[in-house]
């Protein structure tokens, strides 16, 4: 019998990942990029918190509401349960003589990258959460499927009182908030690098206390991902479909009665199921089939859409910020979309993993991971051993 340590632990190869996964994560990575884009980027995050708006535009007003309805928050939370089952696999996957110590490791990189990001990049960052919620949740992994349950129930019933019984004094007040939104309004928008990255680094705490809200969240729907993966609905299409309605009705009903927190949570669910169910059949893979690319590059993705709309919209580049309307911010957002869509389906046709995908992987493992795809790396092969014949006959 073959031990543990006989097979050093590797990466997923690219022809071992589920592609349903990678469809939708490849999705919900356009949610996610459109309530960043229109609520984060083009005005300051705390805007919302100051009242409604008025928007010159029926289009403006008609894509707000139905980002606010159907997809803040929901896209973020379907992003922590694809968290959640990715992490699962990647436990199950691992060798269980290191996995633990590979898989902190992990989450110790991921941390690092949260870091610099919220830090240098953008100050909207989700990585830092997820890595401190992974550490929570890596634990949990090595115990029964009942335990998983168990540890979703507590977790997302104490994030659902949180928010019916929210501590006292944990959100700013709303004069911090309208006095961040002024300072934001000129310094996002006329600053150069070192004024944003001044204001950035002074927002965090205000920025913490919103993470401080959905924190127990985050747990949870780790933990649900990571439960649905061993109880095998994720793998199950047909189980998936039969979840998806009921979940995307039940959902939408509590978000209509005013349950915001509990409809998010059963509609990221639905939708999921629905995505993962649909994309699981041989049409849907060939109507969804685009995203998968888009799904495997997700970190590398997103990273890239941060530098990218900062400079777009702040002041060291062109000073967007708080001067266009949602229909053209959105615009540019499905550009940049449709341009990751196509550059992540030629680079992985070069490549086994997105850029930050294999640099997470090397500090994963603690080695440089072999990143060319096996037929191109062959094709070089070939080509520089053809060059060095000729060169050979040329000066024998």
């Amino acid at each position: 019998m073959t031990s543990d340590r006989a097979a050093p632990p590797h990466p997923t190869n690219p022809s071992e990942r589920i592609d349903a996964i990678d469809v939708l994560r490849g999705i919900a990575l356009f949610g996610v990029m459109a309530i960043n884009l229109v609520m984060e980027f083009r005005v300051s995050i705390f805007d919302q918190f100051l009242g409604p708006r008025t928007l010159a535009s029926p289009i403006d007003r008609a894509i707000e509401a139905i980002l606010t309805t159907a997809v803040e928050l929901k896209a973020f939370a379907l992003f922590s349960l694809l968290f959640g089952v990715g992490l699962a696999i990647q436990f199950d996957r691992l060798a269980s003589a290191r996995r633990t110590a590979l898989l902190v490791r992990r989450l110790a990189a991921l941390l690092g990258f949260g870091v610099i990001h919220l830090c240098l990049i953008w100050n909207g960052d989700i990585l830092t959460e997820y890595a401190l919620a992974g550490f929570i949740v890596l634990p949990f992994l090595s115990g029964p499927r009942w335990l998983l349950a168990l540890a979703v129930l507590v977790f997302l019933a104490l994030y659902l009182a949180m928010q019916a019984f929210p501590p006292v004094g944990l959100f700013p007040s709303r004069t911090v908030i309208w006095r961040d939104v002024m300072d934001a309004n000129r310094i996002y928008a006329t600053g150069g690098f070192l004024d944003v990255l001044a204001f950035r680094l002074r927002e965090i705490p205000l920025i913490a206390s919103l993470h401080a809200f959905i924190f127990l969240r985050t747990i949870g729907l780790f933990l649900l991902g990571a439960l649905a993966w061993r109880s095998g609905t994720v793998q199950n299409a047909r189980a998936l479909l039969v979840i998806a309605l009921p979940a995307i009705a039940l959902g939408a009903a509590l978000l209509y009665r005013g349950s915001e927190p509990l409809g998010t949570v059963l509609l990221a669910l639905g939708y999921g199921a629905a995505i993962l169910g649909i994309a699981h059949f041989e049409p849907g893979k060939k109507l969804l089939g685009w995203a998968a690319p888009l799904g495997r590059m997700a970190f590398t993705n997103y990273v890239a859409q941060s530098v990218i709309f900062g400079w777009i919209f702040y002041g060291y580049g062109l000073g967007r910020f708080g001067q266009l309307g949602i229909t053209q911010t959105l615009a540019i957002g499905i550009a940049v979309y449709a341009a990751q869509v196509l550059l992540s389906a030629w680079w992985l046709s070069h490549y086994r993993y997105g850029p930050l995908e294999w640099l997470w992987r090397s500090l994963m493992y603690g080695a440089r991971q072999p990143i060319v795809v096996a037929r191109v790396a062959a094709a070089m092969r070939t080509q520089l051993s053809s060059r060095t014949s000729e060169a050979q006959i040329r000066d024998p």
